[in-house]
């Protein structure tokens, strides 16, 4: 089992999620009440919707994760499943994702962007020449 399998088998068993299909139509999607919160394109790759508003406080320690992608300007992350310490990681940012999607509900905050799956994933230190 490929590690963005396992943690989609265990983030599926969490009582506010459920799998979906995802509205980019690729992979299988997590949501809970309101919408989605993650799309797993692919065997090492899942967006993860945060919101513009968390992308931007959590960007110092998102763009710190060496798996963590961030797409300027989008509502989406994309963690890179290489290692276990990544699922960790991913399950760490979902439950931040279900926290601030409850904690600062915006009117209409739903994924208005496609996720990064139709985007060029770029960080942004990476970009800056810095390193």
């Amino acid at each position: 089992m490929t590690l963005a399998a396992s943690a989609l088998a265990q983030l599926a068993t969490w009582p506010d999620l459920a799998e979906a299909e995802p509205s980019c139509g690729i992979g299988r999607a997590l949501r809970p009440a309101h919408g989605e919160i993650a799309h797993f394109h692919s065997d090492d790759h899942v967006d993860l919707y945060l919101t513009a508003r968390a992308v931007r406080r959590f960007e110092d320690h998102l763009t710190a994760a060496t798996a963590v992608q961030l797409v300027p300007g989008s509502q989406w992350v994309t963690v890179r499943l290489d290692v276990t310490a990544d699922v960790h990681l991913l399950m760490t940012l979902v439950s931040l994702a279900l926290q601030v999607h409850q904690a600062w509900p915006v009117p209409d905050d739903v994924p208005r962007a496609e996720c990064n799956d139709h985007r060029s994933a770029v960080r942004p230190r990476e970009n800056l020449g810095g390193g």
